[in-house]
């Protein structure tokens, strides 16, 4: 769009306060503006601004909800047998170079108390290794593991790309070919009052927001980055966002369920822990899996029990998923098909004196679970919370560094006192992915050790 085209755009939504302030600009900052808005779709938030203001009604008000299948933990003989063959076939997926894996980095860790990219962030209870370390070490030693190459696909934001490329730069990619390390950017969407005005960042720069971890679909296809994994033969894509520090990157079993079910796209859950915890929840509705927001799914579904008294939609979101790459393509074949949600924030704007003010907007994103519905074909695996999910969100409480570091610590003693070794309770335990990926790689390393710990223990 050139500049005319973006002032006309401007006239005819009525954005006189945009137009009035690009006219008082120079001409170096005038062209700086322009520039910035070619990069944002403007038609697009205009007309999703206005279907917010048309509807707010929510799916979950208007679906059939039912309980959906799922691949519950594995406890009899036959599950566990299904289990052992489910790892076989996802283990020659990844031997056979048709895995690649995608993490989703583009916060920063604000909330952390951490002002730079969240994956920095140091997490591990001994070593203190961040959160891209440690997933980018995962990714090393499966490769080492099956002896082949894993694309590893970061995607950032405007925000943080920069620093996040120097991050794993500076620290020789951990170890990784960084020939297999792709890094590439989430997309934009200006922010918009309820009465539909755009909002200045800046003199040069309207406000926006991150288009969502559903728009990591979008940008990668956009990116070109689809099309070449596409064209080198690989085929399934292991989707995570950067905060679970406990995620299995590209499990086997996982991916052989996947690939059994011929799923389009899966989905790892967790059993939720409370009927008000504030998680995502994975249902059939209207005959299709799909995951609800819990601000969105209702009360007298969000605590409904079954027969035993136990929750019945049980299925807590862990943000891990297994796309097949054609299916990622599908969704951008005719514009992007992930709905748009849209969400109240209060920001910081650049008004037409100049000053800065407090104002209440709206911005857009996209989920990337809103892709379940689209898939022919889906397949959702229970997993153990203790084992899989810790995720790091807040500063302290629920969700945070504290609560993260201790479900690391409980989880290496439990492999360890299962390979025969007891660690005191006051010591803390770190096992490196690169000493072992899981508990059976532990034990066949250590069978037949004796081992006295005395001190904190770091295996690597």
């Amino acid at each position: 769009m050139d500049n005319r085209a973006i002032l006309d755009l401007l006239q005819v939504k009525n954005q006189d306060h945009i137009i009035h302030h690009v006219d008082r600009l120079p001409p170096n900052k005038k062209s700086k503006f322009f520039q910035n808005c070619n990069d944002l779709d403007l038609d697009l938030v205009f007309r999703l601004h206005n279907e917010c203001c048309a509807s707010k009604t929510t799916l979950s008000l208007r679906g059939n909800i039912k309980v959906p299948r799922i691949v519950s933990l594995p406890v009899r003989e036959n599950e566990r047998k299904s289990h052992y063959e489910s790892k076989l076939v996802g283990e020659s997926l990844i031997s056979n170079g048709k895995v690649a894996v995608l993490i989703v980095a583009g916060g920063q860790g604000v909330r952390l108390g951490h002002n730079r990219p969240k994956g920095t962030f140091p997490v591990s209870p001994i070593m203190k290794k961040t959160l891209f370390q440690l997933l980018s070490e995962q990714v090393r030693a499966l490769s080492f593991r099956y002896n082949a190459k894993i694309p590893l696909l970061i995607m950032t934001s405007v925000e943080n790309h920069d620093d996040t490329v120097l991050f794993f730069d500076t620290h020789n990619f951990f170890g990784l070919d960084q020939n297999s390390v792709y890094f590439f950017q989430q997309g934009m969407l200006p922010t918009i009052t309820p009465e539909g005005k755009l909002l200045l960042k800046d003199e040069t720069s309207l406000f926006v927001n991150p288009d969502g971890h559903g728009g990591s679909l979008s940008a990668l296809n956009k990116s070109g980055l689809l099309d070449m994994l596409m064209e080198q033969g690989f085929s399934e894509l292991f989707y995570c966002q950067i905060d679970n520090p406990l995620v299995r990157i590209a499990d086997p079993v996982f991916l052989g369920y996947h690939s059994q079910a011929n799923s389009q796209c899966s989905t790892k859950v967790v059993r939720r822990q409370r009927i008000d915890e504030k998680v995502g929840v994975y249902v059939s509705l209207d005959g299709k899996d799909a995951i609800l927001e819990y601000s969105d799914f209702g009360g007298k579904h969000m605590e409904a029990l079954d027969d035993n008294g136990e929750i019945l939609y049980w299925a807590g979101n862990t943000a891990i998923h297994i796309m097949n790459l054609s299916f990622v393509k599908t969704l951008n074949t005719h514009g992007f098909a992930l709905p748009y949600h849209c969400a109240n924030k209060n920001v910081e704007i650049l008004d037409s004196k100049g000053t800065r003010k407090n104002v209440d907007a709206w911005k857009f994103e996209t989920f990337v679970f809103d892709a379940i519905p689209f898939a022919e074909r889906t397949c959702c695996m229970e997993v153990d919370r203790s084992e899989e999910f810790s995720p790091v969100k807040n500063k302290s409480g629920p969700d945070s560094p504290s609560t993260a570091h201790e479900s690391m610590v409980k989880l290496h003693k439990r492999w360890l006192h299962d390979a025969g070794i007891i660690v005191p309770h006051e010591r803390l335990v770190e096992i490196s992915p690169l000493f072992s990926l899981d508990r059976e790689e532990l034990i066949s390393k250590l069978k037949g050790t004796i081992m006295q710990v005395e001190s904190d223990l770091y295996l690597a």
